[in-house]
């Protein structure tokens, strides 16, 4: 009976996989992200891996900003002059209308083939309803002021359009879609007698 011969290779395969391993880990820990968090300042551990974040996170934050810096602060202005009544000049533009619409009636923040929506051919009027100006009192932080109200009634007219990727693919289109929109424009007016000069800061 003749002895059976054993393969030569086996050691040869598990030397190949031990070595790929090595160089596989090896590269995955020095890559940029990694090793340079990993050995300059602090270790983060597994908070040094880059994780992926949604661009519509990103968005909202910026859009938050954006509300803030241009919408969210009431604007102290000098004192009402004698003579005529004075009247809130500035309307809505249409980006605070828009910015107004999407918080109330959100369209961002779809799922790409399989729910999306969008408005299309937007018309948005603009009626001012109210003007009118408080009588002055003292406002904490700020002093002696009148606050001059201004509400302004925005309807916007556009198209819906609703695209459905699943179960069953369809589209949805409503022509005749529209939204009524109160927007406030409320500022102060300073009292008394106050330091208009070039450092003012109203």
């Amino acid at each position: 009976m003749q002895p059976t011969a054993r393969p030569t290779f086996a050691p040869r395969r598990a030397i190949t996989l031990a070595m790929g391993l090595i160089i596989g880990a090896s590269s995955l820990c020095s890559t940029g992200c990694f090793w340079g968090l990993q050995t300059l300042g602090p270790s983060l551990g597994m908070a040094s891996i880059p994780i992926p974040v949604s661009p519509y996170f990103q968005k909202k934050k910026e859009d938050e900003f954006w509300y803030k810096e241009r919408y969210a602060r009431v604007p102290i202005l000098g004192p009402i002059t004698s003579g005529s009544e004075p009247v809130a000049l500035d309307a809505p533009s249409d980006d605070e209308v828009m910015v107004a619409m999407e918080k109330a009636n959100p369209v961002q923040g779809g799922w790409p083939c399989l729910y999306e929506r969008n408005r299309n051919n937007v018309r948005i009027v603009k009626e001012k309803i109210a003007d009118y100006v408080d009588p002055p009192r003292v406002y904490p932080l700020i002093g002696p002021a009148q606050q001059h109200h201004a509400h302004y009634k925005c309807t916007v007219y556009y198209e819906d359009v609703r695209n459905i990727g699943w179960p069953v693919p369809h589209r949805l289109v409503d022509e005749d879609a529209r939204e009524v929109l109160y927007i406030d424009h409320n500022h102060l007016h300073m009292v008394g007698n106050v330091d208009d000069g070039g450092s003012a800061q109203f």
